[in-house]
């Protein structure tokens, strides 16, 4: 007896299919363009000549003035503003992505008493806005005599509780017996958290470091509340002191606004496939 021949699509089958692949990708590519035009307006202006800042309508072509670049590089010591930035947002990244893994651990592997309502207790710190946080952050750095110094700027993103939740979820999807083996073999907890645990949510990792790399990195609010002397000051805050009550240097402004965006898109590109996965990996898990 033999087997039935598999149904081919028809002519008119085949066209939907490729009718609704080409609209999702001409509405992809129109989505993302216009994502991009305000950055590309961005990389126009700073490469303008003064006369085409300001015409009408908007000048959207390069004129390759590099000059804005070496005049921004060279003023106000620029390179020590982009070393505090670096220095910053690293030194918050390692100690937040240290307590993150550490606490998401505790609460997914350690068994004590109240150990799912301190988890409850963190996810409402999620609810609390930044903005009601300012001054008891700033009484604390204040007694601290921390104030205008860099670890102010570190200290209170030292935790995240958007990465212990998204680690924590990704450490009670593991089997038991993971554990289990372990402890025969005679396994600590940081030794298996190093070999065992840790290898296995590495895109969750890195979608949490890249997560708040980028947060610290755009941080405005808080240094400019917390510093006064521009040798502690990062990035962000240097490119505010570019407009003042007379004039607005536009050019030079958004010759530092690339400058500062730059290297966030070449981690993004770097680190894209690491942060799919570990987006991939969360989604449909229950907490």
């Amino acid at each position: 007896m033999t087997e039935p021949r598999a149904r081919r699509p028809s002519g008119g089958m085949v066209f939907l299919y490729h009718a609704r692949y080409w609209m999702r990708a001409v509405v992809g590519l129109l989505v993302g363009l216009a994502f991009l035009f305000p950055l590309w307006i961005a990389v126009v202006t700073s490469l303008d000549t003064k006369a085409d800042v300001f015409t009408y309508p908007p000048h959207l072509w390069l004129d390759w003035v590099w000059s804005n670049y070496v005049a921004m590089w060279h003023m106000d010591t620029w390179p020590l503003y982009f070393l505090n930035t670096v220095y910053i947002s690293l030194a918050s990244v390692g100690i937040s992505l240290a307590t993150s893994i550490l606490a998401a651990y505790a609460l997914s592997f350690l068994r004590f008493r109240g150990r799912d309502q301190i988890f409850v207790i963190l996810l409402l710190v999620l609810m609390i806005p930044g903005e009601a946080l300012l001054i008891p952050n700033y009484l604390i750095l204040y007694h601290m005599h921390l104030l205008d110094t860099r670890l102010a700027q570190i200290l209170p993103f030292g935790a995240s509780v958007f990465g212990i939740f998204l680690l924590r979820q990704q450490f009670l999807s593991f089997p038991e017996s993971y554990r289990d083996a372990a402890l025969i073999d005679g396994c600590g907890h940081l030794r298996f958290l190093w070999y065992v645990a840790l290898p296995q949510v590495m895109p969750t990792v890195f979608t949490i470091g890249l997560y708040n790399f980028i947060g610290s990195w755009n941080s405005f609010q808080w240094p400019l509340i917390v510093t006064v002397s521009h040798n502690v000051q990062p990035i962000e805050v240097a490119i505010m002191r570019l407009q003042t009550a007379h004039s607005v240097q536009w050019r030079r402004i958004t010759a530092a606004g690339t400058m500062a965006t730059m290297p966030l898109v070449v981690l993004f590109l770097f680190l894209q496939k690491h942060i799919v996965r570990g987006i991939a990996r969360n989604e449909g898990m229950n907490m």
